[in-house]
Order: C-alpha cells, then sequence, then structure tokens
C-alpha cells in the first residue's frame, strides 16, 4: 500500500530502519553467546614484533609479518622515496593510468624469485583469487578443492559458477578417484590448494598433486600467502628440496612475509596475458599506491638474497616446538586445537596478561570444534622471546 505524505513517509522509514536495527541486534546477540562476537581494536605495530594494544605493550605472536620487513629500514625508505616522487595513491585502475612505471619491476622480482615467465599484481591476495579463478573456469568446468583452502579461493569459485567439489584435507587419494570419476565430463578442470595452509601450518603435496593433476589434464593452482619468503630458502612451497615444481599457477601475497600489500600470480606469459584482459578484480580496482608497490620490490630484494633473514621464521618456530616437546614444524605456523571457542578466548587472554599477543581463531574461520590458538614466528622474534612464550604456554596448554 502506498502512504502519501511526509508523516507517513518517515513512518515507513522509522519501521524500516527499526527492523534492520532489531536484526542486527538479534545476529550479534547469537554471536556473543557463542563467544564468537569480533570487535576491532586499535593496535600500533612497532619493530622487533612489538605491539601496542589498549595501553599494553605486548609481543605478538599474533602478526603475519614473519620476517619483520615492514619495519625494516630500505623498504620504508624505498616507499618514502615513491611517494616523493609519485604521489600516495595510484589514481586508477592499472588500465587507465594506474599501471604505474614501478610494476613492472615488482612483476620481474615475483617472476624470478618464483621461476615463471610472468607475474601479474593485484590489489590483494583476495582479490587475485576472485578475478583469476573466474577468468579460467566457467559453467562447463570442474572445480576441486582441499576442504581447508582459503576463504577467497571459495569465494573465487562459487564466482566461477561452475561445478565445485571438496576433497579432504590433504587426501590424494580422494582427489584422484573425483577426478577419475567427474574430469571426462568437463571442459576444464582446475584443483585448487593453499601451500601453506594458514590455520594449522602445513604444507599441501605440491609434488604429488602435480603428478595427479598432469595424470587428468587438470590444472593445479596453489596460494603460497604463507610459503613466500619463509620456506624453500624464500622461495615458497612451489619448490621442494631445492627444485622447482612444475606448478602452472601459483599464487599468493604481497602483505605477509613480504611486509608490504597486494596479490599476484606466477604463470606462463600467455596466461598472465588473458588474466590482465578477462580478471575484473583487476580492471575494475584502484592500482597499488606507489610506495607499496617500491617497498615490495624492496622486501623481494632483500627475500631473494638474505639466506639468513628467510631462515630465521622456521627456526624460531622450531625452538619453541622443541622447548615443549612437539614435532618440528613445517612452517612457522603453530596451532594449539583447542576445541572450544569460549576456551580458546580464555587461553589467549592469560597469555595477554603474561605479555603476549597470540590468535585466538575461532568458526566460521575454522571448522565448529576446531577453535585454537594459532602463532606466527617472525624473524624480528629474539632467542629471549620465543622461550618466554614457550614457559608461559607450558603454564596453561597441556603439551606432551
Amino acid at each position: 500500500m502506498r502512504v502519501e505524505g511526509r508523516s507517513g513517509n518517515t513512518d515507513i522509514k522509522a519501521l524500516s530502519e527499526d527492523g534492520l536495527r532489531n536484526f542486527a541486534r538479534e545476529k550479534l546477540q547469537g554471536l556473543k553467546d557463542r563467544h564468537l562476537l569480533r570487535t576491532l581494536i586499535p593496535t600500533g605495530r612497532r619493530p622487533r614484533a612489538r605491539t601496542r594494544q589498549q595501553s599494553r605493550d605486548l609481543i605478538s605472536f599474533a602478526c603475519n609479518d614473519y620476517l619483520g620487513l615492514s619495519h625494516h629500514p630500505k623498504v620504508v625508505e624505498a616507499s618514502r622515496e615513491a611517494t616523493r616522487t609519485w604521489g600516495a595513491g595510484a589514481g586508477a585502475s592499472r588500465l587507465i593510468t594506474g599501471n604505474n612505471p614501478l610494476y613492472a619491476s615488482l612483476e620481474s622480482a615475483l617472476a624470478n624469485i618464483k621461476g615463471t615467465e610472468d607475474a601479474v599484481v593485484f590489489g590483494s591476495g583476495y582479490l587475485a583469487n576472485v578475478g583469476v579463478i573466474p577468468a579460467l573456469a566457467a559453467r562447463q568446468d570442474l572445480i576441486l578443492m582441499d576442504e581447508l583452502c582459503h576463504a577467497c579461493l571459495f569465494a573465487g569459485a562459487t564466482l566461477a559458477r561452475c561445478r565445485t567439489m571438496s576433497f579432504r584435507h590433504q587426501d590424494t587419494s580422494e582427489l584422484s578417484g573425483l577426478l577419475h570419476e567427474h574430469r571426462s565430463a568437463h571442459r576444464h578442470c582446475l584443483v585448487l590448494t593453499d601451500g601453506v595452509f594458514s590455520m594449522d601450518g602445513d604444507r599441501a603435496p605440491v609434488d604429488e598433486l602435480v603428478r595427479i593433476c598432469e595424470a587428468h589434464d587438470a590444472w593445479l593452482m596453489t596460494d603460497d600467502a604463507h610459503g613466500l619468503g619463509v620456506i624453500e630458502n624464500g622461495r615458497g612451497s612451489g619448490f621442494m628440496d631445492g627444485r622447482a615444481v612444475p606448478i602452472p599457477l601459483q599464487m599468493g601475497t604481497l602483505s605477509k612475509a613480504v611486509g608490504a600489500y597486494g596479490g599476484y600470480l606466477c604463470t606462463n606469459r600467455e596466461v598472465g596475458d588473458l588474466i590482465r584482459n578477462r580478471a575484473r578484480s583487476l580492471h575494475y580496482t584502484t592500482g597499488l599506491p606507489p610506495g607499496t608497490l617500491a617497498a615490495a620490490t624492496a622486501a623481494l630484494e632483500l627475500i631473494a638474497t638474505d639466506e639468513d633473514l628467510v631462515r630465521q621464521p622456521l627456526d624460531r618456530a622450531r625452538r619453541f616446538n622443541a622447548r615443549l616437546g612437539l614435532k618440528p614444524p613445517e612452517s612457522p605456523i603453530v596451532a594449539f586445537v583447542l576445541g572450544d571457542a569460549r576456551r580458546t578466548m580464555q587461553a589467549a587472554s592469560v597469555l595477554r596478561e603474561k605479555g603476549f599477543l597470540v590468535g585466538a581463531i575461532r568458526p566460521p574461520t575454522v571448522p565448529d570444534g576446531t577453535a585454537r590458538l594459532r602463532l606466527t614466528f617472525s624473524a624480528a622474534h629474539t632467542e629471549e622471546d620465543i622461550d618466554r612464550l614457550a614457559a608461559a604456554v607450558n603454564e596453561i596448554l597441556p603439551c606432551p
């Protein structure tokens, strides 16, 4: 029914706003009851893995700045100089005027470190996945993905609007079975996996995945967000024992070990050109700021040349696990699965009181019943930091 007059329209607007407000309140209360409510906390990150939150100085084991490069003098100065020269923003998308000359150096550095012909830089890792996957797969195609893939891989697969199936975590036998059963009914097939799984820290069996994909004419795409800079001499999960694994599609982020911001796809030249023509998240987002491009390029140079630096995050994680009698980790990520969200938040709070900031990870980021403390180790941590954290964790969590 149409309501005439100013007062009638005002009443309808008020009712609409009240309905929206009540909807939000009910949803928020439900999250609070399940200990899943999130809040944004102002956080001042400083060098040497130090963080200030709510007037407290903490040692951070919750950050993905694995090499401390976001505060490295060379990286910071590169960003400052580029900003002075080119300005603070890109001004438009890369296809218009936002393709700053610094992109060429950054993409060349990425291709070199990954051993590929080409690289394409996006505004973020998330934007890379939601742009690349739909550019390569459509309704006639099939996507198979590890059930613990990062959320942005699932988002990209959804946008592709093709048949999508998950296989059990790292279960290459199930993947083989799905390919044997379903591959022939589809034009193309894309297999998706994290290279290093962000919530557990384990590595994908990329050698075996490549073999299976090649046997079934499928394309393997790995998300190396947590591998670049910290494993295999800094070159990431696309390498094993110093040799390159022939993964045709390697994406990742510039916001973790690289210490800057942005995402990328490393691939062959033809696919790179196709992505530049078809990836909507590249076409319809403003280019990265010049300072960010320069910072990432400077950081990649350090990753490519400083062998001692790129060894340190994994060494720190191994030292921590050794102190607690745990098996050596595969990456700088160590998880303690506590199951219950409330217990996880309480454990994080106790560690905070002891001076440590750790990640308390709850659903839907991880599956129901697998809430956990997620610890990340950085070259910025000292051995004393590691040993103090191990002693604190040993006091509150059961370790063998």
